[in-house]
């Protein structure tokens, strides 16, 4: 925990640079605006963590996020007996392509880095290809409800975060997350010791694949159908983990930690937009963002390790 208190530091601060600049953000509806807003790279964020941690990566979640939009818009169109059957084909789709990349790359042995990207243009192709670059269809009152509506004064993106980051942390202090911090630290030690390597690898992907349907419903409802409402967040997602102090070989890093990077991030690009810095720049803070992290881990960590060595 101690090593994820820094990000923690750099998001109280960004959060007080931004009430400086608008005194009303910390004021209860500005925040959970902001909340809201975050929520999907939040949640994308706990998914790409359970596989960075495992050791591989997940670059298909921004075309599988778009994929998941514009398929449902077609297959609602509008209608609103059609939105809790099409949601839960949603979540099935999500599973199944986290599972595809999990079985490629554990038992057909392709680096993840190749499966993920490999899906991330399959996806987008086969988007491209059924929608011509126009989307169809149109989501239900009841689907955007889920991405713009609230229960009382709290959004439902706010609640559903909740409830996944609660999941998320849970799932890390059991045992499965022993396993999959240990898998990604030294997979041949921790399959001399027991742990099946690939089955938890593959349910990693998986619960990216979830994450990313659940990103995928908060942002159709709240930004509505587009072809490229997922571009570029699969670099958001790795940007904001890496952030949080992840280290992008596996084996480190704590869940919240990462969530803490994607608001992080999300604090970061609201004060540039505040100060009236285009939002063009985003790639290049991400892209320092990454190099920063991953030369400070290429620091530290093995000097931790001799450290502890000695």
């Amino acid at each position: 925990m101690r090593r994820a208190l820094p990000i923690f530091v750099v998001l109280a601060g960004l959060l007080v640079a931004i009430a400086i600049v608008n005194p009303y953000f910390l004021e209860p509806p500005a925040f959970l605006a902001f909340v809201k807003r975050a929520a999907p790279l939040v949640i994308l964020a706990a998914g790409q963590y359970f596989v960075i941690v495992s050791g591989e990566f997940d670059l298909s979640v921004g075309s599988l996020v778009t994929a998941e939009v514009v398929i449902a818009a077609r297959l609602i169109d509008g209608s609103a007996e059609a939105t809790w059957p099409v949601l839960a084909l949603m979540i099935a789709f999500g599973l199944i392509v986290g599972l595809v990349n999990g079985i490629v790359t554990t038992l057909l042995r392709v680096p993840s880095f190749i499966t993920t990207l490999g899906m991330l243009l399959i996806l987008s192709g086969a988007v491209f290809l059924w929608t011509g670059g126009s989307p169809r269809g149109a989501l239900s009152e009841q689907f955007r409800q889920l991405g713009r509506g609230s229960l009382g004064p709290v959004p439902w993106s706010v609640l559903i975060l909740a409830a996944v980051a609660a999941a998320a942390v849970c799932a890390m202090r059991a045992g499965f997350g022993h396993t999959l911090v240990a898998a990604g630290d030294n997979d041949r030690a921790a399959a001399l010791s027991g742990v099946r390597v690939a089955r938890v690898r593959t349910v990693a992907f998986m619960i990216s694949g979830l994450s990313a349907a659940v990103a995928a419903i908060l942002l159709g409802g709240f930004a509505g159908v587009s072809a490229q409402v997922g571009k570029g967040l699969e670099f958001q997602a790795i940007t904001a983990v890496v952030l949080g102090g992840v280290a992008l070989g596996g084996g480190r890093g704590s869940v919240a930690a990462a969530m803490a990077g994607a608001f992080t991030l999300e604090a970061l690009f609201t004060l540039l937009n505040l100060y009236g810095i285009s939002g063009a720049l985003e790639p290049a803070v991400q892209g320092v963002i990454i190099i920063a992290a991953v030369a400070l881990g290429a620091v530290r960590f093995p000097r931790a390790r001799a450290a502890a060595a000695s």
